[in-house]
């Protein structure tokens, strides 16, 4: 079993939220018994702008044996074919940002599923996405 994880999950764990923190580190903690975990680009770079350094970020990527996966052409082909979608149609996006597309499709193309708080957009937007939620 191979889980994508969603930059809001590492977020609760690496700022302890106080909300949050625990659930998302027990998620996190099942998906690595039950396989690997990965990350795209984006989530990639949206946690470690987080960080106070690189060497800091990559020791806690390390430490919680989370691997960074390039996403694939085709997937960034299918999050700008959605991300279009959703414009044209102007569907709700709830302030949905192109990161979001991009994590998902990314999950879609290399995982068995995405970890994240965000289950209803996830679920909408990407019919087949598997998603497991803290």
């Amino acid at each position: 079993m191979i889980t994508a994880v969603d930059t809001s999950v590492l977020l609760d764990i690496f700022s302890r939220d106080p909300t949050f923190a625990i659930p998302s580190a027990n998620a996190l903690r099942q998906s690595l018994r039950e396989g690997a975990v990965i990350v795209s680009d984006v989530v990639w770079v949206e946690t470690l702008a987080s960080f106070p350094d690189t060497t800091r970020f990559e020791m806690a990527m390390a430490d919680f044996q989370i691997s960074f996966v390039p996403m694939s052409r085709e997937a960034a082909t299918r999050a700008g074919e959605l991300w279009r979608e959703a414009k044209v149609k102007k569907l709700p996006r709830k302030n949905r940002v192109v990161a979001d597309f991009l994590i998902a499709a990314h999950a879609l193309d290399t995982a068995d599923r995405l970890l994240t708080r965000d289950r209803g957009f996830y679920a909408e937007y990407f019919k087949g996405l598997s998603i497991l939620s803290p």
